[in-house]
């Protein structure tokens, strides 16, 4: 799997620390993707075209993280066709529950499907992202029941740590 088909946007630099972890995720995996800053209120025009450009430019699913009014995965989920993860970016003001009920309460007809605040959120995406592409793709669904299995094998682990 060559072509990049997963898109990450964050809303800015700082979204950077938690939506690391799913390109870091996507990297272990060995899944091609692209990342870009994409302001939803500093950077509309711009934003507006990647969301209208996306799938003709190869993109399949769409990352998109965001912090406080937290727009920029329903903004871009209302110019494309293309599934859209939203990831809620913990925040200092109010530890992400703004960011989350921002992206979670979207309007009927332009869907996005949330994630969990911050790092576990970013990963999450990672994985349903991959997901997807693997209803339509053996190689995939073999990458992650092998992710699945080595995360049950570190579980045990764990426990067996316990009585050492």
């Amino acid at each position: 799997m060559t072509a990049i088909k997963i898109a990450v946007v964050m809303g800015s630099i700082s979204d950077w620390s938690q939506m690391k972890h799913c390109c870091d995720l996507l990297e272990e995996l060995d899944i091609p993707y692209q990342k870009q800053i994409l302001s939803a209120h500093r950077m509309p025009d711009e934003m507006f075209a990647f969301a209208k450009e996306a799938h003709g430019n190869g993109i399949r699913i769409i990352i998109a993280g965001a912090g406080g009014a937290a727009h920029l995965p329903g903004m871009i989920a209302s110019q494309t066709t293309l599934p859209v993860i939203g990831v809620p970016m913990k925040s200092r003001a109010l530890s992400g529950m703004d960011s989350l009920l921002s992206i979670v309460q979207m309007p009927a007809g332009i869907p996005v499907a949330t994630m969990a605040i911050g790092e576990s959120g970013a990963k999450n995406a990672a994985l349903m992202a991959v997901r997807m592409l693997a209803a339509e793709n053996k190689q995939l669904t073999e990458k992650l029941a092998r992710y699945q299995a080595a995360q049950k094998q570190k579980a045990i682990e764990s426990e067996a740590a316990w009585y050492e």
